[in-house]
């Protein structure tokens, strides 16, 4: 019997308007096949099985957009009308929530290529630039005019190599949300069995870490933070920050 992807049955089927939604679905955890939650996307299936989706469907091209979606509620803040930066753009789903809640325009900036959902890579209001390490990020490199509010979801490096050029990239008052992930904070030889950080003490220390970082070496004020209601893919518990540059 011939198998197909799943997120292409589930567009078939009626039950995701687009391959992108279903992807989201599948990463939320609300996707079960034949009574088994299932996370990937590119499974391949008999055309027949059974999938059922479970809870509500995620509203953005990625479960991202809910993770700074509770950062922004929490933060209180409301990044309609702003020029943002989202580094890490991926899929998009931090882009996807910024311009839902009327972000006037999105700067995505990512190391890899073709990760982004099609109808954002299509949208008047995104600019992406791709194959770009963020330790490079210069103003010029965004159209040389600072942006309001920066995200950033990065894997594999340290925020404490990141921010650098970040901040150099927000305005004068300007926000940045950068979410801490504890496995690449604490080191290597720190980090348990499947990459995730099961300590508390080590969470703790690795966001206190780039606190230190963002208030002694750069200058800039951590006005708060907040747990991530949502685990990433392995289970690590991450850690948004909301970051206030300096107004002069």
């Amino acid at each position: 019997m011939p198998k197909t992807r799943l997120d292409i049955l589930m567009h078939e089927r009626g039950l995701a308007e687009s391959r992108e939604k279903a992807k989201a679905m599948i990463l939320a955890g609300l996707v079960f096949v034949n009574g088994q939650r299932v996370d990937k996307a590119g499974h391949q299936l008999p055309d027949d099985v059974a999938i059922q989706v479970k809870g509500d469907a995620c509203p953005y091209v990625s479960r991202g957009g809910l993770k700074l979606a509770s950062a922004l509620d929490r933060f209180g803040i409301d990044p309609a009308g702003m020029r943002c930066l989202d580094v890490g753009i991926s899929t998009g789903g931090f882009t996807d929530c910024l311009l839902q809640r009327g972000a006037a325009h999105v700067i995505g900036v990512d190391v890899g290529y073709g990760q982004l959902a099609w109808s954002l890579r299509q949208d008047e209001r995104v600019t992406l630039i791709e194959r770009t390490n963020a330790r490079t990020l210069t103003l010029d490199m965004i159209g040389g005019e600072p942006v309001d509010l920066a995200t950033i979801d990065a894997s594999f490096i340290s925020l404490t190599l990141i921010l650098p050029a970040v901040a150099k990239c927000v305005r004068p008052g300007g926000i940045i949300l950068p979410m801490v992930k504890p496995q690449f904070e604490v080191g290597k030889d720190r980090v348990g069995a499947g990459g995730v950080v099961r300590d508390e003490a080590l969470r703790r220390e690795a966001a206190d870490s780039v606190k230190r970082f963002l208030e002694g070496e750069l200058g800039l004020r951590v006005v708060d933070e907040s747990d991530n209601p949502l685990t990433g893919p392995k289970g690590n518990r991450e850690i948004f920050l909301s970051v206030q540059c300096p107004d002069d």
